[in-house]
């Protein structure tokens, strides 16, 4: 067994539903068919008449299953996160399978008619103060009308889906909770998750931490042909469905996830210019980490590993300890942290690890990553990690509360304005981080504790700028080769390999070919391009956080205020509202990369002053 002396706490869910079997989650998914039953029952009349009254009683009907479905939805993902493996949360997960099939069935004449009525039938229709909430997403969705297809398809589309898009992202899924690979612990060989192998990549230990790399991609490499079959279904589905779309105008991969994330294409083009001009930097804090090390460049086994302990070896001061911070210490520094912009925020830290509503523990059978997911019913929040102890898990433990805390913040909200795209999402989470880091370094002491900290920042600023952008890189390259056939397994190390190159260059000693296997964010059936909102997300929160200062007092009510804006606004609208910023001018964004060229100098800085 490997041994895991530091874990986070298990979550209760019980709040929501006692088991799968419940007479409760039963109940729910009987009072979802009979919403379901009442909207059919209305259809009949609907697809005939079109008329408001029918209208406005589907989007009730419509709002009140979609919070059943979404709740059950939930509690079966979060299970199967936990145990990958739990025959009775997998059987429930086909049982939903069919009632989002029927959903999407039952809904698509709503939907055509709010994307092809006239604008004055609109405003009649939203003139029903239940459903005016609904607005900006009802006039978002007329943006993109000229996407539809006939009422017969649509329905089509989503059946088949089910069993064909869908299916080959829970097949990855399935994978991912069930591979096992061996890693070499101290002097014996151990078989584990692939989450948990994956968290040795956080590992002080060069060899443990390249040790754990080379197993799970030889893992991976073993299921390479069913990876890349997955991969290549998904994207390949994504383009017919864009093909079959164009009747009217050209549909791009990328409109799809750009108007999901609420922005615009031109935005995302100054987004990725900007990075591509922030990439010296990037290499340069790269570079600096691996020199840290003793190395001319690191490896991609590194990209996760903890500062160095300097400290162990006598060459600087600080705390020779390598046991990993516990778990409620990690709570309290992030609470701490978030307590300087307002005492609530601290509250709602503690309040989330009363209530049980943080995943932290480690498991053979746990899916790797970390989330944060939320219950339509009881609009409460839920973190999901596998902490063990590292620095880096302090992290992500407040970048998932911070996702946790803009929920929190919008729950009085319609649902219709509670949810938002991903590039507005990474704000809280963002600012999460940024709040601990500088937090922790103004506390800081000894040498060993700047160097740890200022690590951290070094790490998330070149994920963001090196990372995220190479993942993009690939993905771009991927939907464009795809578009003329289905690729090859080595292809695709190829294409990686050429991503990693392009952003990473000398910075990194070799690329990781196997990463678009490894990685989830590829897999996600019902979203694209999981990465550039990551970038948008961190720039935009730096852009945010840069203005804490000046703001003074009024800094957090206009922080709370723009958080619950982001599910009724574009980003581009927010940052105009919010921080009188345009988002398609490289302005904005060079002005928060400029707030990092110190970072970086104080970083190099600190190393001068350490020798090393």
């Amino acid at each position: 067994m490997l041994e895991n002396p530091v874990t986070g706490p298990a979550w209760d869910l019980s709040s929501e539903y006692e088991s799968v079997s419940s007479s409760a989650l039963r109940a729910d998914l009987d009072s979802l068919s009979i919403f379901l039953d009442e909207a059919e029952t209305h259809n009949r009349h609907f697809t005939a008449n079109r008329d408001l009254e029918s209208a406005q009683a589907l989007t009730k009907l419509r709002e009140q299953a979609s919070t059943l479905l979404s709740n059950v939805g939930t509690y079966a993902h979060c299970l199967l996160s936990v145990d990958s493996q739990l025959e009775d949360a997998q059987k429930l997960n086909g049982e939903l399978q069919s009632f989002h099939k029927r959903f999407g069935d039952v809904f698509e004449p709503l939907s055509q008619f709010v994307d092809d009525a006239d604008d004055t039938t609109i405003a009649e229709y939203l003139s029903d103060p239940a459903i005016e909430p609904n607005a900006f997403l009802v006039l978002r969705s007329r943006e993109r009308a000229h996407e539809n297809l006939t009422l017969a398809e649509e329905s089509l589309v989503n059946g088949l889906s089910q069993d064909g898009i869908h299916a080959w992202g829970k097949l990855y899924d399935q994978l991912a909770g069930s591979l096992t690979c061996c890693v070499s612990v101290g002097n014996e060989e151990q078989e584990m998750g692939i989450a948990q192998a994956s968290a040795l990549m956080s590992s002080a230990d060069d060899h443990q931490r390249k040790a754990a790399w080379a197993a799970i991609n030889e893992a991976w490499s073993a299921h390479d042909e069913s990876t890349s079959a997955s991969l290549n279904a998904i994207s390949g589905w994504r383009l017919e469905m864009a093909k079959q779309r164009s009747r009217t105008q050209d549909i791009h991969f990328l409109d799809a996830p750009t108007h999901m994330n609420r922005i615009s294409r031109s935005t995302l083009d100054t987004l990725l210019d900007v990075a591509a001009q922030a990439k010296p930097l990037a290499q340069k804090a790269a570079r600096l980490q691996a020199r840290a090390y003793g190395k001319s460049g690191f490896g991609p086994w590194d990209l996760r590993a903890p500062a160095p302990n300097l400290a162990a070896s006598g060459r600087i001061a600080g705390d020779t300890h390598s046991a990993g911070v516990s778990f409620a210490d990690s709570l309290n520094l992030i609470a701490d942290a978030y307590g300087q912009v307002d005492g609530s925020m601290a509250d709602f830290v503690r309040m989330m690890a009363e209530n049980k509503w943080i995943e932290g523990t480690t498991g053979p059978r746990k899916s790797p990553g970390a989330y944060c997911t939320g219950f339509a019913k009881s609009k409460t929040p839920r973190v999901y990690m596998t902490y063990t102890g590292g620095q880096s898990d302090t992290i992500t433990l407040a970048h998932e509360l911070g996702h946790a805390y803009h929920s929190w913040v919008m729950r009085d909200l319609p649902d219709s304005q509670k949810s938002y795209g991903m590039s507005l999402a990474e704000t809280a989470s963002t600012f999460g981080e940024t709040l601990v880091r500088d937090a922790l370094l103004d506390q800081a002491q000894a040498d060993q504790e700047r160097l740890n900290i200022m690590w951290e920042e070094m790490s998330a600023f070149t994920a963001f700028l090196l990372n995220i952008p190479a993942r993009f890189e690939f993905e771009r390259n991927l939907y464009k080769a795809r578009a003329e056939r289905p690729l090859r397994p080595q292809e695709l190390k190829d294409m990686m390999s050429a991503a990693w190159q392009t952003w990473y260059g000398d910075a990194l000693s070799e690329p990781d070919p196997m990463f678009w296997a490894s990685k989830l964010h590829f897999y996600i059936s019902g979203i694209s391009f999981y990465n550039f909102p990551y970038l948008f997300g961190y720039l935009f929160s730096l852009g945010v956080y840069a203005r804490r200062e000046s703001a003074g007092d009024q800094f957090f009510p206009q922080y709370v205020d723009l958080l619950r804006d982001t599910g009724r606004m574009t980003a581009e609208d927010i940052a105009k509202k919010h921080l009188d910023a345009d988002l398609t001018d490289q302005t904005f964004w060079l002005a928060t990369i400029a707030t990092l060229e110190h970072r970086v100098s104080a970083f190099e800085g600190l190393l001068d002053e350490l020798g090393v």
